[in-house]
């Protein structure tokens, strides 16, 4: 079975900010299974030089290991240290924010937790530097670190190692996130943000002291946004590159569907389209669906092969296909992508 190390990094993250009531069996277990997904994420390094998954869900382990405490091998921590020297962290069609973002935390923990030497802390050190660098020269005139998703994890990089207050760009990213806070719809991206607008990072976690934590859960009420009313139609676009695919445009038609839809049910509204010629699926993850086959096309992580969404001509989107809500005669591109 692939390795699921993202997903259960992110669980045991959540599951230590919970304050769970101290029943060590089952969470020394779960950390054990974590150890275990890192070394066969690294299985295929031989073959292909990277892990399986992606340097992104390597780093959410490493970083929750740390956050529970629990010692890695120092060869785990230089598989990373190698990767961020040699600026392996980049994917096509994106950018490495969010995995920098992630890994310097990591270095930043093992650093804060005493979890290595001294040696080791210092190269840590400076690697975590270099990625804080990196992050303020990726700064968009929109005050993003990357996109408005990186944002958070590159904010909590520096409140994590107290450069918040000494760096403008800092300052400008807050902004930015506060006037974007509707992006963040999924819980998974709520939990990027949330520590970062309470001036907290994920390393807080590891400190925190669950007998004196205060039970301020309180129920909202929530109102339904109103209906809208209408119409739209979005011009679909499915491309796949040569050779794999010898007619590089495998589909291009209008799709109508409900005004305020999401591409999600822009892709449903093309499926149900007479012929029927337009097939899809998505798989689920923790940060929502995920496009995962288009016309049969399968996106797979040995290939490092995905299926990038744009709006033309050429604008990766910021969001993922439930969350995405195309305007009236927007032209959307579903093209089959390397990372």
């Amino acid at each position: 079975e692939w390795p699921e190390t993202g997903r259960l990094a992110l669980y045991l993250l959540g599951l230590r900010a919970t304050c769970p009531p101290l029943e060590p069996g089952p969470q020394r277990s779960l950390v054990t299974w974590l150890k275990y997904y890192l070394e066969e994420d690294w299985a295929g390094s031989r073959q292909h030089g990277h892990p399986l998954t992606s340097y992104y869900q390597y780093s959410l382990g490493v970083l929750a290991l740390c956050v529970h405490r629990k010692r890695v091998r120092e060869e785990v921590i230089r598989r990373l240290l190698v990767a961020e020297h040699h600026g392996r962290f980049g994917h096509a069609g994106g950018n490495a924010v969010d995995t920098e973002a992630v890994a310097a935390l990591a270095f930043a923990c093992l650093q804060r937790e005493r979890l290595v030497g001294a040696r080791l802390a210092a190269e840590l050190r400076a690697a975590t530097r270099r990625a804080r660098r990196r992050m303020v020269e990726a700064q968009g005139q929109d005050g993003f670190f990357g996109n408005v998703y990186s944002t958070p994890w590159a904010m909590q990089v520096f409140i994590a190692t107290n450069t918040c207050q000494t760096q403008p760009a800092y300052g400008r990213a807050t902004a930015a996130l506060l006037e974007n806070l509707d992006a963040f719809t999924t819980a998974a991206t709520m939990a990027q943000a949330l520590p970062v607008l309470y001036g907290r990072s994920y390393l807080d976690i590891a400190s925190m002291r669950c007998q004196e934590e205060p039970d301020t859960l309180t129920p909202i009420s929530t109102k339904t946004p109103p209906a809208m009313l209408g119409n739209m139609t979005v011009r679909l676009v499915v491309e796949c590159p040569k050779p794999r695919c010898p007619q590089r445009r495998l589909y291009d038609r209008p799709v109508p569907a409900p005004a305020g839809a999401s591409l999600l049910d822009v892709l449903r509204a093309a499926a149900a389209q007479e012929p029927p010629n337009f097939t899809f699926g998505t798989q689920d993850t923790p940060q929502g669906p995920f496009l995962s086959r288009v016309l049969g096309l399968e996106a797979q992580q040995q290939k490092r092969s995905y299926w990038q969404l744009l709006t033309a001509p050429s604008t990766s989107l910021q969001a993922g296909v439930a969350d995405y809500r195309p305007k009236d005669g927007e032209t959307l591109i579903l093209r089959l992508s390397e990372w």
